[in-house]
């Protein structure tokens, strides 16, 4: 084990006995406690600051930040996500518009580009934080009269359950990462530029009609990505003896 990783477990380790906002001490007294150089430290506490544990605040100092919520990549709404966290969810409606689907909508929900689509912007909070920003678009023809008050407070799955009687079997979900934009920060409440993951998702019904084309920017300093892994083997086969039949 590095140096620098024996500082990193020694200050995670002080990272739990303090509490959410609480500062950690200065890199000359912290320094001088774990018997390492400066850069030693500051290297270790860049790495925490990456990986969400601390929050560099500029002429302040350095505090726990809140922990981050693990985002198993699975078919569920943001709604029945916080809920099984204990977290209360609620979604804000920024916009809804009836407008053409265009090209890239088009292509993304199967439809033709003069087709009308509901273009629906909601921010998406947890216990009252804002954590996501979320652009959905849905045919008009699958959700006649969708109003914005509908929306407020809502599963946007359980509406469409609910009231339209279309339930979401499957999913193509695509993650990659990116920076906010000034809207973005402004409405995620980070700086600008801050760290943040794009998902874009596709959902079908059982019968594959292909039901929203999403778009989410979601916030990098309370999200990871969780993944469950196993290894495929390929089953093995018997050679047919000369003769045998099939």
């Amino acid at each position: 084990m590095t140096k620098q990783e024996q500082i990193r477990q020694r200050v995670v380790q002080l990272i739990r006995q303090l509490g959410v906002g609480e500062a950690i001490p200065s890199e000359r007294r912290l320094s001088t406690d774990l018997g390492v150089s400066r850069l030693t430290l500051r290297a270790a506490l860049d790495e925490l600051v990456r990986e969400g544990y601390l929050v560099r605040r500029h002429g302040s100092g350095t505090f726990v930040s809140e922990p981050k919520i693990a985002q198993q990549l699975t078919l569920t709404s943001f709604t029945e996500d916080m809920r099984r966290r204990g977290m209360v969810a609620d979604s804000r409606t920024i916009s809804l518009e009836n407008v053409h689907a265009g090209p890239q909508v088009a292509r993304a929900l199967n439809i033709s580009p003069a087709d009308r689509v509901f273009q629906i912007r909601r921010l998406r909070l947890a216990d009252g934080e804002p954590m996501a920003l979320e652009t959905l678009h849905v045919p008009v023809s699958l959700v006649p009269g969708l109003t914005a008050p509908q929306l407020e407070h809502a599963s946007w799955y359980e509406l469409l359950e609910d009231r339209y009687n279309v339930v979401i079997a499957s999913g193509l979900q695509t993650i990659e990462p990116t920076v906010t934009n000034e809207e973005e920060s402004e409405l995620l409440h980070v700086p600008l530029h801050s760290p943040a993951f794009l998902f874009e998702r596709t959902s079908q019904t059982p019968g594959g009609r292909t039901v929203e084309y999403v778009r989410s920017i979601y916030r990098g300093d309370r999200y990871r990505l969780v993944a469950e892994l196993s290894q495929r083997r390929e089953p093995s086969v018997t050679p047919l003896a000369i003769g045998e039949r099939g």
